[in-house]
């Protein structure tokens, strides 16, 4: 059955791509292109998140394909592009602040952009009868710039609890996972997502303090993500771990030292992976070893250092995507997320 389906993660060349034939573009679900030209699918509209932030190393694979086990189906709703397939589906938009004229009062473009931008996805979502939001990719803008009196990732923050409460979503708890990243100044606020017709079960990290209940020193209002999830279905399980950084409690710990913030950061991520495999013995439990990886990566100078201790921790053949892109703190210098899709039998 299509609800029982498991989704599968991959990162793929542009050449990789090319090679694929017509017949397997028909169950892809969603591309995110990492600064490379969005490529073209064959007879069939495959939502595009062309996201600007740049790719780290010489690894050619730009790309991050989801994909259904079998064929989907494409539409769009107002700004956002979707494909629906496996239960499941991906979506995408993007929202330039110069769209929405000039600013006006106390708040901000980029603070009109996100809500207006959750307000669309959540009426994708209803429509479809898809409501649990899953995972959620933001990427923002000069994410630590300032206007209005305050930064910008903190109008993001405020945007977004605005669009949860006027779409009648909870803002604590039962809450997606996500990110909240980086991209160039001038670049559109993008948005990609997953979202299921059933509830995902939110994992917290016991090391940390829930984002959404972060004292207001970080942001006057609290950021709206769950530290991970999970999707069980019959036939296997998907992970989310939202993006995890080098913190213990509320706090950035190992400031300056990047190396030393990867190893926390990859500390957290196994104590979220441990939580996720809590009794799921008969569940298809998760390995490091089976998952996607995505290191933000603040200052390019740091990569070689980062993946050296990804590497170090999960072995050469770590399967990890390199960008350069500003942190939602400044004094974090690196923010990893990982993705899990495996089957009861096994298979990853």
């Amino acid at each position: 059955m299509e609800s029982d389906s498991v989704l599968k993660l991959d990162y793929l060349s542009l050449a990789e791509l090319a090679d694929r034939p017509a017949a397997w573009w028909q169950n892809v679900l969603g591309v995110a292109a990492f600064d490379a030209a969005v490529p073209r699918a064959p007879d069939v509209e495959i939502p595009m998140a062309s996201v600007q932030t740049p790719v780290l190393g010489a690894n050619p694979r730009r790309f991050e394909v989801w994909q259904a086990p079998h064929a989907a189906r494409s539409g769009a709703l107002g700004r956002v592009q979707y494909r629906l397939g496996a239960g499941v589906v991906f979506g995408r938009l993007s929202i330039a602040e110069s769209e929405l004229g000039a600013m006006s009062g106390e708040t901000s473009a980029l603070q009109r952009a996100t809500e207006l931008a959750y307000r669309e996805l959540f009426a994708v979502v209803d429509a479809l009868a898809m409501p649990h939001l899953v995972r959620v990719w933001n990427f923002l803008p000069d994410i630590n710039g300032s206007s209005h009196g305050s930064e910008r990732y903190w109008q993001f923050n405020s945007a977004r609890q605005d669009g949860f409460i006027a779409c009648a979503r909870t803002v604590t708890g039962a809450v997606p996972a996500a990110c909240g990243v980086g991209s160039p100044r001038g670049a559109p606020l993008m948005i990609y997502f997953l979202a299921s017709a059933t509830a995902p079960t939110v994992i917290e990290n016991p090391r940390q303090v829930s984002a959404y209940h972060y004292p207001p020193a970080y942001s006057p209002r609290s950021p709206t993500f769950s530290r991970a999830c999970v999707v069980d279905r019959p036939n296997g399980r998907m992970l989310f771990i939202s993006g995890t950084a080098s913190i213990l409690g509320h706090a950035t710990v190992h400031v300056g030292d990047a190396a030393a913030q990867t190893r926390e950061t990859l500390r957290n991520i196994e104590a979220l992976l441990s939580a996720a495999n809590d009794g799921a013995a008969t569940r298809a439990p998760f390995a490091m070893s089976d998952l996607y990886f995505k290191a933000y990566v603040r200052h390019a100078a740091d990569h070689a250092v980062i993946e050296g201790e990804l590497r170090a921790a999960l072995g050469a053949g770590a399967r990890a995507l390199y960008l350069n892109a500003e942190l939602c703190r400044q004094d974090l210098l690196v923010e990893i997320e990982a993705t899990g899709c495996r089957f009861a039998t096994g298979e990853a």
